[in-house]
């Protein structure tokens, strides 16, 4: 996408574009470099299929912590703002998927090692639903934010997949350093209380994926 091959083929047709890309990225140039690769080569797809509306996927606090990945949301987010389409973006927070990406990075042997922070977490499916509701809608700019229903910490919400999961892992919290994680700990990507909230609790989700 960054090359923007194949783009105006698939655009074909289409009125309105859904931008959800992401990037395995910790170094804010890299994020940058990529988000605005893939922003300015999507735009331009977009200004010669005539495509009208243009819905980027944001995450809610990355102001108040603009380092790696964040870095280049930001940078989307200003492309996407001053860009040639008009354009909408939604701003939600971490999808419930992270405690158990996070519980396959903090597993060292016998325990699992997890960095605190506190989240307002939400389904993936529920972001979905909001999305195309946009696509759906006449509204164009910074919608309203979007959080999960229930403030909760990553260690909780880890040791609940361990659970889940039927395994025997004891789960010690950690302070990890630098300006990502005081974020998470300062509970600034939970969002605020101005934020529209989606239905799906951690646990309801977790018992949805047991049953699949």
């Amino acid at each position: 996408m960054t090359t923007g091959v194949g783009l105006d083929a698939a655009l074909e047709g289409a009125d309105t574009v859904i931008d959800v890309t992401s990037v395995a990225r910790t170094s804010a140039a890299a994020s940058v470099e990529f988000f605005a690769a893939a922003t300015r080569s999507l735009q331009g797809a977009e200004v010669r299929r005539s495509v009208g509306h243009h819905i980027a996927l944001s995450i809610i606090g990355i102001d108040a912590v603009p380092v790696g990945y964040y870095a280049g949301k930001l940078e989307q987010e200003r492309l996407v703002t001053a860009g040639p389409v008009p354009f909408s973006i939604l701003r939600a927070t971490q999808f419930h998927e992270f405690a158990r990406q996070v519980l396959g990075r903090a597993s060292f042997g016998p325990i699992a090692l997890v960095p605190t922070g506190l989240l307002r977490p939400i389904a993936a499916a529920d972001v979905a639903e909001a999305l195309v509701s946009i696509a759906e809608g006449t509204e164009r700019g910074r919608h309203r934010d979007l959080r999960g229903p229930r403030d909760e910490t990553l260690l909780d919400m880890v040791r609940k997949v361990i659970r889940a999961e039927g395994r025997r892992l004891p789960a010690l919290g950690v302070s990890l350093p630098g300006a990502y994680w005081r974020g998470v700990r300062s509970g600034v990507l939970r969002g605020t209380a101005d934020a529209a909230e989606a239905p799906t609790t951690f646990d309801d989700w977790l018992a949805g994926e047991r049953s699949r």
